[in-house]
């Protein structure tokens, strides 16, 4: 008796659920929890009579500036003048405690390629990986280069090099070009770029 009965269930079960195939319905759809389906909100673009204009989406207030997107000082965020040219001196207050900080980013991003001296001689460009090689921080060119290129290439990149405006913040990217000076500074300085204190100190 049970097995007839099992067998009557599933044969209508089949009959219910191969019914359901290829059919269509013009009654909606039963919504378990309606609100879900049928929220009380305006989708983009849509009309609304609540507003004399008649649009739901309202323009931002004069002023409004995404949270993370304030870049009003085009010198220290984009190392750029008003007028788009480069900045020639880092709009930052040098200091050691800068120049260390600096020093320490250029050793984790800058090193592997252009070497702890700057010299372009970064383990990557010295063990035959084939890559194109980083230039030396010590020539002519790059001596007369503004402060503003080097924050430029940092953030963007330039021929091969990728940019790192995502891994290295923007005052970071500042102090590494103030250890980049610093470097050039100490492989071209001379007497006269020693403090006379500094002179006095070594004479003894």
């Amino acid at each position: 008796m049970n097995n007839v009965r099992l067998l009557t269930f599933l044969f209508s079960a089949t009959v219910v659920l191969g019914g359901c195939r290829h059919t269509s319905s013009d009654k909606p759809p039963i919504h378990i929890n309606p609100n879900m389906d049928f929220q009380e909100r305006f989708d983009p673009q849509e009309a609304s009579s609540f507003f004399a204009d008649g649009r739901a989406m309202r323009p931002q207030v004069p002023g409004t500036v995404a949270r993370g997107f304030l870049r009003d000082d085009s010198r220290f965020y984009f190392g750029r003048e008003a007028d788009g040219s480069l900045v020639v001196h880092a709009p930052v207050q040098v200091t050691a405690d800068i120049v260390n900080r600096g020093r320490d980013r250029y050793n984790i991003y800058c090193s592997p390629c252009h070497g702890k001296a700057g010299d372009g001689q970064g383990p990557i460009m010295t063990g035959n990986y084939g890559f194109v090689p980083a230039p030396s921080y010590h020539t002519d060119v790059m001596r007369a280069n503004p402060d503003g290129h080097y924050f430029e290439v940092i953030t963007n990149g330039i021929r091969t090099m990728q940019g790192y405006a995502q891994q290295i913040p923007v005052a970071d990217r500042w102090a590494i070009v103030t250890y980049i000076r610093a470097l050039q500074l100490g492989q071209n300085a001379t007497a006269d770029d020693v403090p006379a204190s500094e002179m006095a100190r070594i004479a003894q």
